[in-house]
């Protein structure tokens, strides 16, 4: 008889997880207000977010913008990133890390991450400058908060801008300081699935006065501080945030302390639940980041030792009850995009012939690609019980792994 619920077996855990997004009278008398008030448009609680949010994460300025991608757009232009230049990111990561750079007219370049952080791996970083790169951009990816210390040392030793992406880390901090303000500047994203939502949203952070206000004027059609009303002194973009979803984002933020504490804590239980179970990686803390404000909970497979597809682990874990999802399965440069572009040279002239994605080779990303599952946040919104139910079902599967194998 089958042990696992994957194939007919009984299911090992049957809790009911909690769901996303979470909100209350506060989110619904917020949203209420804001209707009555008939101010709607970018106002008072946009201003009011943007200095409550900036101080949770210790930063001077906040400038909200409609999303994390165009936050990040406006941090590029804030600080002269344009046509020709080249931006180091890493591989695993959503699109919009390299997207953002394209869309300004830059060039993406890939530098490797580390495998137990999943984060850039600034010795890789110095290898992939150039006379042409201007800018790194390291990704908090699920929480975890890259080497900043380096990162800020390679930053300034090339003479280059350090824009965090931050659309993980609400809630982070690097040795005491909130991310999102550790480099030049940093964003975040407010979307659906993230910790703190307006269904859409961003803003940028930074301690630099020039910086805010060259963002602000992006996000806000070129305007400037101080000038007049049609008086427009860039070529900016509308990007400005409403009164209805600042409403939503200053709701979410009273919760915001709680549940990011709750979730570190959990981690940390499942965390030590995994450590000897041959086979399970958990990314271990480095001391200097003083809070994880997860996003994801990653698990590494060491494959040999476990001798099945990350993708088929976590369909067994699944039908054991803990939602996992096997998260980016290619490399950012392996995407249909960047092939086009690696084919097509002449789709944008001022590339020429300088970069060619099929080229790339970052082999931690490839091999964390095949082997990294993800739990969601939510997950780690539950009670400590329901830790110890998710360390017993990736024991169970582990302990009966023996089925995969003989698919």
């Amino acid at each position: 008889m089958p042990n696992l619920a994957l194939h007919g077996g009984e299911k090992s855990c049957h809790i009911a997880w909690p769901t996303w997004p979470i909100w209350d009278d506060h989110e619904r008398q917020g949203l209420l207000d804001v209707l009555e008030s008939g101010k709607w448009w970018y106002g008072d609680r946009v201003k009011e977010f943007e200095e409550k949010f900036a101080g949770f994460q210790n930063a001077l300025y906040g400038v909200t913008a409609t999303s994390g991608t165009t936050a990040l757009e406006a941090a590029l232009v804030a600080l002269g990133i344009s046509h020709g230049d080249e931006v180091i990111v890493p591989p695993y990561t959503f699109v919009a890390t390299a997207s953002a750079v394209i869309r300004v007219g830059a060039i993406p370049i890939f530098a490797d991450i580390q495998p137990h952080t999943l984060c850039i791996d600034p010795d890789d970083v110095i290898r992939k400058i150039t006379p042409r790169t201007k800018a790194i951009i390291p990704v908090h990816l699920a929480g975890y908060v890259s080497d900043m210390d380096r990162l800020n040392e390679i930053a300034a030793t090339h003479h280059l801008a350090l824009i965090e992406d931050a659309c993980h880390s609400w809630g982070s901090q690097w040795k005491g300081k909130g991310t999102g303000a550790i480099g030049a500047c940093g964003v975040f994203s407010f979307q659906a699935s993230k910790n703190i939502t307006s269904a859409e949203g961003g803003i940028i952070l930074t301690d630099s006065e020039q910086i805010a206000d060259d963002c602000r004027s992006y996000t806000n059609v070129g305007r400037r501080k101080g000038g007049a009303w049609y008086q427009h002194f860039n070529t900016g973009s509308n990007l400005r945030l409403t009164e209805f979803q600042a409403a939503l984002l200053l709701a979410q933020l009273t919760r915001l302390e709680e549940h990011t504490l709750r979730r570190q804590a959990n981690a940390d239980l499942i965390t030590q639940g995994l450590r000897g179970i041959p086979g399970i990686i958990p990314i271990e803390n480095d001391p200097r980041i003083t809070r994880r404000g997860y996003h994801l909970y990653c698990i590494r497979l060491d494959l040999n030792a476990i001798g099945t597809t990350r993708t088929r682990f976590a369909e067994a874990l699944t039908a054991e009850g803990v939602p996992a999802t096997p998260g980016y399965t290619i490399p950012l440069y392996k995407n249909p995009l960047f092939e086009r572009m690696s084919s097509d040279p002449t789709s944008i002239p001022y590339w020429g012939d300088r970069v060619d994605y099929r080229q790339a080779s970052c082999p931690v990303c490839e091999q964390v690609c095949a082997d990294t599952f993800w739990l969601f946040h939510t997950l780690l919104l539950a009670d400590a019980p329901a830790m110890t139910a998710v360390v017993d079902a990736i024991r169970k599967v582990c302990e009966n792994v023996s089925e995969l194998q003989s698919e």
